[in-house]
């Protein structure tokens, strides 16, 4: 096998595809020759587009079964699926409406469960391919202030591992388990640019993630490159954070001259 990484006559759904870390996966994976059908509920003023073409868009409510499947029944083929649609606002458990919280659950974790059975015979009848769920650094440590969120993506790696093992040797399930990514509502969670600066500077990478470098890790995972690659979590997160009782511990400090 060379090492190289093609993705051409391949289709790459892609949940969410058409808005920030989503339409990032859909240029890499149109950049690395893929043919992209990005869902979402809305259709955007633009579609993303690479290499001269362009994502399709479908418009999906990913959390509907008989509306993934009647989409799924129509399409001519499926080679990878990225389950990207998710997301959550600031909201403490014991806050909001309940049926928020639930339905939280149901974006991030039920509708790649949903599309993820629904696209299943169509990858198979390829001979196999790739699906790659798309996690959060929430579902690994404690997420307080948005839970719900951080439960279903603790959810979705559980998911992954065990489809993995199911839809072995021919679908290959991965997780990437992102950590702060700067999108167009990145001002919602770390306020202004000095805000958002501040949050960059706690990650040792000394940046948040650009979505075309999600994009990047979801082209080499689709790619034969990963072939061997199932059941994985991968961390994109720029090195992590930096551990909170560093700076709260009295010793190894210099003295401020």
């Amino acid at each position: 096998m060379s090492l190289t990484l093609d993705l051409g006559g391949r289709t790459a759904v892609v949940t969410g595809g058409v808005r920030g870390v989503g339409a990032g996966i859909s240029r890499a994976l149109l950049e690395a020759g893929a043919d992209v059908v990005a869902v979402a509920r809305r259709e955007p003023e633009s579609l993303p587009e690479a290499g001269g073409r362009t994502a399709r868009f479908v418009s999906l409510d990913v959390r509907d079964p008989d509306a993934v499947q009647a989409f799924a029944d129509g399409l001519d083929r499926a080679d990878v699926l990225v389950n990207n649609a998710g997301g959550a606002p600031f909201l403490p458990v014991a806050d909001g409406n309940l049926r928020t919280h639930v339905k939280i659950i149901e974006l991030n974790l039920t509708s790649a469960l949903i599309m993820a059975r629904a696209l299943q015979p169509k990858i198979m009848a390829q001979g196999g391919g790739s699906v790659i769920n798309i996690g959060s650094v929430s579902g690994v440590r404690p997420s307080p202030g948005t839970a719900a969120y951080g439960a279903a993506k603790a959810g979705l790696h559980s998911l992954t591992t065990s489809l993995a093992v199911e839809w072995a040797p021919h679908i290959r399930v991965n997780t990437l388990i992102l950590g702060m990514v700067r999108t167009e509502l990145s001002h919602l969670h770390y306020g202004d640019e000095d805000g958002i600066a501040a949050v960059a500077d706690t990650v040792p990478m000394g940046r948040l993630a650009d979505p075309y470098d999600i994009g990047a890790a979801c082209a080499f995972l689709a790619s034969d490159l990963a072939s061997y690659v199932t059941g994985a979590s991968m961390q994109v997160h720029g090195g992590g954070e930096r551990p909170a009782f560093l700076d709260a511990a009295t010793v190894n400090k210099e003295e401020s001259r």
